[in-house]
């Protein structure tokens, strides 16, 4: 008995990796440290509402910072 390989559906974005997981998530984390934003998942329908989630959430921290 063999078992099917597990493919990966991953898309740089902006310094993080937006990775479509097996129960149709997404992981998104940085590609490499420091972190500006820590890895988590989002329920997005697509890679395209993923990318938006990530986008508001940069704008967030940014506006962190601003305030700052």
């Amino acid at each position: 008995m063999g078992s099917q390989p597990i493919q990966t559906f991953a898309v740089r974005y902006r310094g993080f990796l937006i990775l479509l997981e097996a129960n149709n998530t997404w992981l998104i984390r940085p590609e490499r440290s420091p972190m500006q934003i820590l890895p988590f998942r989002t329920h997005a329908s697509s890679l395209e509402e993923a990318k938006t989630v990530l986008d508001l959430r940069l704008s967030e921290q940014n506006n962190l910072i601003e305030a700052a």
